[in-house]
Order: structure tokens, then sequence, then C-alpha cells
């Protein structure tokens, strides 16, 4: 037999890992019990301390699996919820999957496959390669989006939506005002007479048609369908998000023209949430930048409305209205600019030729101005909201051909529109003050319109820029106001008062948050649980035919179009389905069986995976999206708030731990909390927040390498060599390539599988790497040849239980030696901190240490082993395990307690106290760490360099023990 049979190397981590996660797998090891339903026991959940919901961001299950910057945060949520386990407390951390995803539904578009055959694939490899992590999930709680049985709980959170409102004047469920209600409370106020209609037209609620009455109930709905702009791409034939939209207007897929359209959309009105949203980030436990980044998205700011009416149309077209933060630089406004989307472009533009005197810079060369706006918003619809904000000085518009009028000073204001302007910010309409506005500056140097300042100019400003900053009002009185003179913030405020006491607007709060396009043109996803009827009104189907499955289609491509026609609309795939789509129901509303057509768009990605940690907690209830006992035992309010919290706010509950990139911190996590925020409203959840604690990971970055055309190459299929200049330099078929370091994936051809990490090294290997790269919250780079390093601790680890040669255990079990005993719960005691603070890399560093420390005993003594291998065990199970079976242990440990640290060891043996000479420091000596100061005072007095300099005599001593000694002589 070799010497080192029994040494601990890649192939026999292989046999112990696999080993163990059978065993983990029969046993149930990692099965949390709740405290009803399906998965109820009671008395277990009695005998623990406490209970600890832990989870990752929901995984797409990708066609290429893993690479290792994916396990990061499913490695540190699971050392968490094991160390959290050996603490005696119940653990529940489990995995799904987001199943709908576009790069299956392409897959089925080239290849005929349907994209749950290739979703269904891509799980198993996923699902393999998250076992072999040995990640402690209770698998029983796995779901996938695209299962009905789930996504009959997602449509029936959908029409929950549906049938609500929010009434800003109720009292809330946790205090506060405002709320969810179910839309048939506001059919009885309008009904009873208690709630005016619209239409002061002397009928009543009964008088209304359907349609009359439908148009009113979805002017309040949380979830209504609205023509919306969206990006239309014809060469597609689908709608795409900003994110698949290029900065030139393009589609990232294929390169085509996109354009903006008005297009039917279901939309959720996630606008009537945005001061809870904002507000409610100060009673969660998430990274700063994130409730920034939240704040900075849903963008709420105080101001004012102020309305610019039409010149010669006051009777008939409405007022412009614009929001701005600065109503105070109103006598600044020169001219309005309209986005190009805006609805009443339509109405401004007059029929016939220009208006006699306008600036021929105005008219973007045609002829009229119903030619010149029609061709510029044909141009502003290829463009990306992206790069309409970032064209730098080199603004573009047409005049309107209509003035507006400036309610503070009388002046005409000629009506632009330009698409630097969006209309998903503000109002869609501006006031341009170009001499406090760097965009206004530049689009009125442009355009040669004048510029007066409201603000006076800090001295020495140049005199050709906007002036941003505050300073004194100038250049604002009329007959009735007066604000020279005056601050910001004074001057503000008296333009208020002056405006609503004129009629001229109201103080008001914007927000740039816009209502959630909710729709997708697309096969592979949720289909919506609506139908219309014949005068294309929405009805709800009842919840007993939940779930409405994805039908078969012949086809699984939208129709698509000449990439050039902008007028062309949607035919998304399930409208081929003719027998699914048009069907007669009996929607168990009185009206008996109907002619309906369903709804052929399906919801977006984000709809599974807003709610999906709810179904975690109850997957086999059947009744009911999750019990309330159940949902309350996991996620239920705490009975303290949060650190930082708002004094005597409650505490919103929610999951205790939340690892996930930051790159979904505003969307996927705003979308969350908004449908958890009126599933609490109805009264379906006790707590008011999905994630109580959330931790963004950072990435795991590797080399990448491109090529002379700046394309990427296959990182693993790149050679180093030796440059000309004896620096390393880098081939790829022979030809130069140039390194660069960015995020692991696809997109960059540098991804490295988990895979090849696991028949190289192992996976507790491979775990403790991850873990020790740095900070769980910075990204850092990955580097194969360094993942040795960790199997190296591993190794010693193991020598130090199990002799090399023969396989049997090393240990003694003698007493601890003082010095042995002290190191080692002091490391524990600091290594429980780092395990609850998430510090992993300096666990692993303090453990190398102990290990280190006990391999210089020769014999490591078992009860200085014992402790390590289970302070060992959170991020390398597999090994730990391995040797708490060896160490004579039947049982696992996942629920061994974890180690405890004698607080009379933690105290130092000796300090290093500091003695110093009329406040300089002259020597050093060490003393015992409860030395008294008549003691340490008699000690620095006898030393050398004492008795030296005090041979004069001594004014005072200064003791602060066991640190400082400060001799004063005479």
């Amino acid at each position: 037999m070799s010497e080192t049979a029994h040494r601990y190397t890649a192939e026999l981590a292989d046999r112990i890992e696999l080993a163990w996660q059978d065993r983990w797998e029969a046993s149930g090891a990692f099965d949390a019990p709740n405290p009803s339903g399906p998965f109820a026991d009671p008395e277990a959940v009695a005998s623990f301390s406490g209970h600890l919901l832990a989870l990752d961001m929901f995984p797409y299950p990708s066609g290429a699996g893993l690479h290792v910057g994916h396990p990061l945060g499913y490695i540190a949520t699971d050392v968490f919820s094991r160390y959290h386990r050996m603490l005696g407390k119940n653990v529940l951390h489990c995995l799904g999957y987001d199943a709908f995803g576009l790069p299956a539904e392409q897959y089925a578009v080239q290849t005929g496959q349907h994209p749950r055959v290739t979703t269904e694939a891509n799980i198993v490899i996923m699902a393999r390669q998250l076992r072999r992590l040995g990640l402690g999930l209770d698998n029983r709680r796995s779901i996938e989006t695209m299962d009905p049985d789930y996504y009959r709980w997602t449509q029936w959170i959908f029409l929950k939506i549906f049938d609500s409102w929010y009434d800003p004047e109720a009292p809330g469920r946790a205090g506060g005002v405002g709320r969810a209600r179910p839309v048939s409370e506001l059919v009885a106020e309008y009904a009873s007479g208690r709630r005016p209609l619209p239409a002061d037209d002397g009928r009543g609620w009964s008088d209304l048609s359907d349609v009359e009455r439908a148009d009113i109930l979805d002017s309040h709905r949380l979830a209504y369908a609205s023509e919306a702009p969206v990006n239309w791409c014809p060469g597609l034939g689908t709608v795409l998000s900003n994110e698949e939209v290029t900065n030139d207007g393009r589609s990232e897929r294929g390169n085509f023209p996109v354009f903006k359209r008005n297009l039917r959309q279901w939309m959720m009105r996630i606008t009537d949430y945005s001061d809870r949203l904002a507000d409610d980030l100060d009673r969660v436990e998430w990274p700063a930048k994130v409730k920034a980044m939240q704040r900075n998205w849903i963008g709420r700011s105080e101001g004012a409305r102020v309305s610019f009416p039409i010149v010669g149309a006051e009777d008939t077209v409405d007022p412009i209205e614009v929001f701005t933060t600065r109503p105070d630089t109103l006598f600044g406004a020169t001219f309005m600019v309209l986005a190009p989307e805006h609805p009443l472009v339509d109405l401004l533009v007059p029929e016939g030729e220009w208006p006699e005197g306008t600036n021929p810079a105005w008219t973007g060369g045609e002829p009229t101005p119903q030619a010149a706006i029609t061709a510029y918003r044909r141009a502003a619809s290829r463009r990306s909201d992206v790069e309409r904000q970032t064209e730098g000085k080199d603004k573009t518009g047409v005049f309107t051909g209509a003035h507006a009028t400036n309610p503070a000073t009388g002046a005409l204001l000629p009506v632009f529109v330009a698409d630097y302007v969006l209309m998903g910010y503000g109002t869609g309409a501006i006031m341009a003050v170009p001499g406090q506005d760097e965009r206004d500056w530049d689009f009125a140097t442009a355009f040669e319109l004048p510029i007066i300042r409201t603000v006076q100019p800090t001295e020495g400003h140049p005199e050709d820029e906007a002036f941003t900053g505050d300073g004194p009002a100038i250049n604002s009185a009329n007959d009735s106001l007066d604000l020279d003179g005056m601050a910001v913030a004074q001057a503000r405020a008296t333009m208020i008062d002056w405006l609503v006491e004129h009629g001229h607007g109201e103080a008001t709060i914007s927000y740039k948050l816009r209502d959630w396009l909710f729709s997708r043109q697309r096969y592979w996803g949720e289909p919506f649980p609506i139908v219309f009827d014949t005068d294309g009104v929405a009805h709800a189907v009842p919840e007993s035919m939940l779930p409405v499955e994805l039908p078969d289609v012949p086809d699984y491509s939208p129709r698509t179009f000449d990439p050039e026609d902008a007028q062309s609309s949607p035919e998304p795939p399930l409208g081929r389905v003719s027998e699914w789509v048009d069907v007669d129901l009996d929607l168990d509303d009185g009206r008996g069986v109907q002619r309906y057509r369903r709804e052929t768009n399906t919801m977006p990605n984000w709809a599974g995976s807003c709610w999906y940690y709810l179904r975690y907690l109850d997957p086999e209830n059947r009744e009911e999206l999750v019990s309330a006992e159940t949902e309350e035992y996991w996620i239920g309010p705490r009975d303290r708030p949060v650190d930082g919290a708002p004094a005597g706010s409650r505490d919103p509950g929610g999951v205790d731990l939340y690892i996930g990139g930051v790159e979904h911190a505003v969307l996927h996590l705003l979308y969350a909390r908004f449908w958890h925020k009126v599933l609490f409203d109805l009264g379906h959840v006790s707590s008011e927040e999905p994630f109580r604690t959330y931790f963004a990971q950072g990435y795991i970055q590797a080399p990448a390498f491109t090529d002379s055309r700046g394309q990427y190459v296959e990182a693993s299929e790149v050679r180093e060599v030796t440059g000309d200049d004896g620096h390393p330099a880098f081939t790829w078929n022979d030809q130069p390539v140039t390194r660069e370091f960015g995020k692991i994936g696809k997109s960059l051809k540098n991804m490295v599988s988990p895979d090849d990490m696991y028949a190289a090294y192992g996976a507790d290997t491979l775990r403790l790497y991850e873990m020790g790269l740095g900070p769980l919250e910075q990204s850092k780079p990955w580097d194969t040849r360094a993942i040795v390093g960790s199997q190296r601790f591993l190794q010693r680890l193991w020598r130090n239980v199990v002799d090399e040669e023969t396989g049997e255990l090393r240990v003694g079990d003698g007493p601890l030696d003082d010095a042995t005993a002290r190191v080692l719960h002091r490391t524990i005691d600091a290594v429980r901190r780092d395990y609850d603070e998430l510090g992993f890399n300096t666990a692993i560093a303090r453990l190398i240490e102990l290990n280190n420390a006990l391999t210089k005993l020769g014999s490591a003594p078992r009860a200085a082993v014992e402790p390590l291998v289970l302070m060992v065990a959170p991020l390398a199970p597999h090994i730990a395990e391995e040797l708490w079976s060896r160490l004579g242990h039947p049982e696992s440990l996942t629920h061994a307690p974890f180690p405890v640290a004698d607080p009379a060891l933690l105290v130092e043996e000796s300090v290093t106290c500091v003695v110093q000479i009329r406040g300089k420091v002259r020597d050093r000596i060490e003393v015992p760490a409860d030395i008294g100061e008549d003691e340490l005072r008699e000690k620095a007095l006898k030393l050398p360099k004492v008795l030296e300099a005090t041979a004069g005599g001594v004014r005072t001593v200064i003791v602060r023990a066991p640190k400082l000694v400060n001799v004063v002589p005479l």
C-alpha cells in the first residue's frame, strides 16, 4: 500500500463528499419543520432555540450550467445556515429555479424545441452541480416558476392586485394612512353615493354602462391595461425592455431598429406605493448604497406643478403642466419643451405653413410644423432613453408652431419638441430655464433662444455657462411678487404661495418612478388570468379556473415585420391558438356563459420571482398561498426592529438573510416589495417587507481576452508566453490577444466550471477558497493556481486527525496545556463573531492559525481537535463530517452544538506595558494582564532607565494598569 494511501487528495475528497451528500439526502438532514401544514412537526419546532430563514436570489437555469462565480452567494448562505443550525435554531435554506426566461424561448425559436424541455434539462444540470457543492438545502421545498402548480399562485396574486385599489385615506394595517382595498368596496362606495362619480352629469352608478363602469374602475385598479410608451422592435416582433435596447437605439439581439410606440400593455400601479417604498427602507437592514439606489429610482422630489396656458387655444386645449423643484426660477423660463411622446403635441401643431417670423433653425429643415414633428418623432423613436439623456451639448429639437404663456411674466414662450425630455419623468414637459440648467442652456444656445439668469452667480463664474448653484434671486419680480434678494428656499416657498393664490399651480410631490410595465409579447411566461368580453372590458377568471395553463403553440416566434415598419403592432405567439384564445366561459358573475377573448400577452420574467420566498415556506399547501401560522413563524415581525430603525417603528418582518448580486438591487427588490405590501394590506401576510436583511455580494472576476477586432475569445484556449520585453504576453490561435479582468460569464468567454474544480480539488476546497478570497461584499479575482492553498489547509487538518499511512486516528486524549486552551478559546470567540457578521475570510484565517498551532504539538489533543472540526464544519462540511465520524461520533454534526468560549480563557495572559518618562516612551515590559497598580508602579520604578532618570527624585507616577506607566522626575 502507498505511504499516502490515506492522504486527503481530490480522489478521497470525491468519495467522502458523495457519500455524505447521499447520507444527508437519505436522512433529510436539512429538512426544516413547519408549525403547521404538510411539513408540520410542532414538537420539533418547539425544541429549537429560535428560527432562521436564509435565502439566495432566485437562479435562472442556464444551458451552460454554473460557473465558479455563481456559488459565491450560495456558499455564503450555506455557511451561515449551517452555523445557525449548530446554534440550535430551526434553519430553512432552500433553492428553486426562475424557469421562465428569454434564452430558452430563443432556443425554441431557433430549434422548435419546447422551452420547457430545454429548461428542464438545464435544471437537471444545475441541480447536480449544486448538490455536488454540498449545499444544505431543504429540497422538499424546491420550486420552478414554470410549474402550473406554482404559477397558479402567481396568477392568484395578480388577480388580488387586479381586484384592488389604493385608498390613500384608509387607515393602514400597521399604523399610518393609505392601503390597498378590494375593488368591491370601491364599487359599493360608488353605488351608495358615498363617493361621487367622476362625471357629475346627474347619473348614478346603476345608470352607467358596463364599459363606463369598467373605465372608472380601471382608473383605480392596481393592475390595469393602458396605452403606454414602449420599445417596439418590428424586426423581432416584440416589445423590449430598456435593458434590451442598445445606446444607439437598436435591439441588443439582432441589431434591429427600436421605436417608441404607444401600445396597449398591462401596468402595475406601483406609483401608489412610492412613499411607503421609500420610507420603509429605514426599517430594513440593507446596505446604504442599495437603499440609495432604490430611493434614487423612486426619485421623490418636492416642488410645484405649474400650468402654462396655450396661446390662442386656452378654451380648447389643456394648459401644459410641468413639475419643477425650482419654481423660484419661473421668471427665467424662456421656452418650453415637450417629450416627443407627449399627448399634447398632436393638439398643438398647427396645420399649414410655419408661423410668420419662425427662426429657420427651429424647423428641422421641413416645410411645415406637421412634417417637422412627424420626422422628428420618427428619429426620436429610434433612440434609447439612455442615449437621449447622454447626448452632450448637441441638443436636437423642432418648434411645434405653438406658444404658451409664462404665468409670472406674461411672456410668450415657444413650445418645442425635444428628445432630451422623457415622457417617463415628471409630466413629460419642462419649463426651460437656461440660466439655471446646463441642458436648457445648451438647447437655448443651439436654437438662439433668450437666456435670463434668476440666481446671482458666484464671483468668477463663466459668463457662457449656466449657474446651477445657490445664491440670491435676481430678475425675479412682477407687480404682485418680488423675489429679488431672497435665498433659494425662501424664494421657492414664496413663489409656490403666489402660484396657488393666483391659480397658476400648486405645491406637490413628484416621483421619477413610473407604473410598472407588466406585459410581454412572448410565449414562455405566465398567462394572464384575464379575459375580455365583446365590449373590450377585462374580467378576472374565477379562482376555480386557475391555473390558466400555457397552451402549446405551432410557432414560438412572435410575428416579425419589416425592421423599419414603426407603425406595425405586436402579434404574440399565443394569438395563433384560436381555440385557446376565443372561449365560451361562465365566470360565475351572474351573466351565464359568454364569449370571451383571452389575453395573449404573457407576464414578464419578474412575476414569478416577486414572491417565490413565500412559496418556499409552504410549497405543498393546495388551499392557500401560505398558511398564516407558517408565514408568521418564518417571516413575521420580530420583537424588536433592526438596528438604526426610527424610534418607535414596528419591525417589518421578512427573510432573515437574503443574499444576491447588486445588479438586482433596484427592480427585483422593488417589485417584490410592492407585491408584498399589497398582500400585507389585503391581510394575506403578517410581514410588511419581504427581506428584512439583504446582503449584496461582490463578483468573482477572471481574466478575459480580446483579439485585434476587440472580440472576446475563449479564455481557456489562451496561452501565456513570454513577450519580447520579457514580460508575460498572451496568444490565441498563435495570434496576440489583450488581457483584461471582468465578471465571469458567457459574454466575456471566461467561464470556469465548478465541475473542473470538484474533479481537481473537491467541493470543500472550492467552498473554502471562495469564502477566503476576501470580504463577501467585495469583488475579487479568481486564480485557479491559488486554490491549492485552500486544499493544503484541509490536508493539514486531515493529518492532525488521521494518519496518512495507516488511516488510524492520531489525536491525543490528554488535557490541554494552558497556552493551547487559550489559543483555542480565543479562536472560538473570534470565529463566532466572524460567522455572525459574514466575515468568512477572517474566520478561515483564524482556523488556519489554530490548526497550525495544533500541528506544532506533534500529537494534536482531542479536546482541541473536536472544537476545530466543528468550527470548520460550516465552511467545509464534508471533511468535517468525515473527521467527526472518525473521531467516534455516530451522528451527523449538522445539529451538534457549536463550541462556546470560556470567558476566563479570553483574558490575555500577559500584556506589554509602555513606560514613559515625562510623556515620552522610554521602555516596555511584559506584565500579567491582571496586575495591580501598586505592583506595576513598583516594577516600573526599578527599571534601569527609570532609575537613571529619577536619580534626583520622583515628582509623580501615573499608572494605568496594565498598559501604561508615566514617570515624572523632580
